[in-house]
Formats: C-alpha cells, sequence, structure tokens
C-alpha cells in the first residue's frame, strides 16, 4: 500500500460537552495517512492527471467543511463519522489512520486527542 499523508489540518468547530464548547468554535487538528492501492497510484504518475489520482486537496476541504458544519459533543463521534465519510467519499482508499485533538481542551496540556486505525472492511 502506498501512502498519502496530510498533517495538522485547522478547523474550526464545536466540539465538546462543556456549555461554552457548545457555543464557540474551537481549533481542531486532524492528521491523517490514507493507504491506497500502489496501482492507484502508479496509473497517476504515468499519466500526471489530477483525474487518475487521489485529489489531496478535496480531502482537506472535505474534512475541514465536516469540522465546520457538525457539533458532536465527543472527539469519538467525529473521528468515526469523519473515517466513514471519507470512506464513502473517496473509494481509491483502502485504510484511514486519523488523529483529531483539541488543542485548547486542557489547561495543562498541549493538546487532547484520539487516533484511530480503520480499513474499509470495517465499515461494510
Amino acid at each position: 500500500m502506498d501512502k498519502i499523508i496530510i498533517k495538522n489540518i485547522l478547523a474550526y468547530g464545536i466540539l465538546g460537552i462543556l456549555p461554552e464548547e457548545r457555543v464557540n468554535r474551537q481549533p481542531i487538528l486532524i492528521n491523517l495517512t490514507l493507504e491506497i492501492e500502489k496501482d492507484f497510484l502508479n496509473k497517476a504518475s504515468i499519466s500526471d492527471n489530477i483525474n487518475d489520482a487521489v485529489d489531496y486537496s478535496k480531502i482537506c476541504n472535505f474534512v475541514v467543511k465536516h469540522i465546520e458544519t457538525a457539533e458532536d459533543q465527543l472527539i469519538e463521534k467525529l473521528i468515526i463519522d469523519l473515517t466513514r465519510l471519507i470512506f464513502n467519499e473517496f473509494s481509491p482508499i483502502e485504510t484511514v489512520k486519523i488523529k483529531v485533538e483539541k488543542p485548547t481542551a486542557l489547561k495543562f496540556a498541549e493538546a487532547v486527542g484520539i487516533e484511530i486505525e480503520r480499513s474499509r472492511s470495517d465499515f461494510n
């Protein structure tokens, strides 16, 4: 498998259980490692055409849009929803490793977050 890596996507959304988290948007960091079949990447390398590739700008915009419109209480829900939506929207992706962090969630920590890895078969 080949990998697409997108680091530190920054979006602002409603995420949390505290009253202020339900009103004020906060920064949310997302890191993605997306595995695709090597044949898919090879095709794009030969054609040099974006239509033969996984467009990572579309993935990034897709993730940001979801975070900006979702209003989940738990990171657990957001991370599973994002994973499921990535599989639904981008068929060449076989495995998603995703980390979602809230940098301002805890006073004495740089960030709090969750990281998971799922394959397409986990959602079938």
